[in-house]
């Protein structure tokens, strides 16, 4: 039977906090009935399906790319380093992997043959358990974040650009977990607009 890996990402769109990566190899008995979409599932059903996926995979591994990195080398190569980092985890457990499904349309370098599935956490098992994985861990880290950084409110948006977290970098500036290249841009941005209108 092959084997196959599915990878997701959570965490590409915010402009603070580190972006997330999940690899999740899953039994032919898995219940997959749990599985969906991590954004589709509600926050009880998400914590469930994240206890049965940790207990019952195969293999399992969530993996990171900080802010500064993201700054670093752009937010694309940024999530495809922290999906290889997340393999190379699964890769230790002693698990061969025939192939790999990635969520979206780019795979990253891995050893082992990769293919990219367009909505993929919508139809690929495999893919679904990663989102879920990378959003709850996400989710998770960025809740903790907000009792460490407390004037941002990253525990409601998760750092991602709502009008309030934009309205707090105005008011008290960014946090050491802000994404400084996308809010430069951000900033940029407005400025060339302001100067053409």
């Amino acid at each position: 039977m092959m084997q196959v890996c599915g990878i997701d990402e959570a965490g590409r769109g915010p402009i603070a906090g580190p972006v997330c990566a999940a690899a999740v190899v899953l039994p032919k008995d898995f219940p997959f009935e749990i599985l969906a979409d991590s954004k589709k599932l509600s926050p009880k059903k998400r914590a469930y399906a994240e206890m049965v996926i940790k207990e019952k995979s195969l293999a399992w591994a969530v993996a990171w790319s900080n802010p500064s990195e993201i700054d670093r080398i752009n937010i694309l190569q940024a999530t495809l380093c922290a999906m290889q980092r997340a393999f190379a985890k699964i890769a230790k457990s002693g698990i061969t992997i025939d192939l790999v499904l990635v969520d979206g349309n780019k795979t990253p370098s891995l050893p082992v043959p990769a293919q990219a599935v367009v909505k993929g956490d919508d139809s690929v098992f495999e893919i679904m358990a990663a989102s879920i994985l990378a959003k709850t861990a996400r989710d998770d880290l960025m809740r903790i974040m907000d009792e460490r950084y407390t004037l941002w409110g990253f525990a409601k948006h998760k750092g991602y650009p709502t009008k309030e977290h934009f309205a707090a970098c105005e008011t008290y500036g960014l946090c050491p977990i802000h994404r400084k290249s996308f809010l430069v841009k951000r900033a940029t941005n407005a400025h060339t607009a302001a100067k053409e209108a």
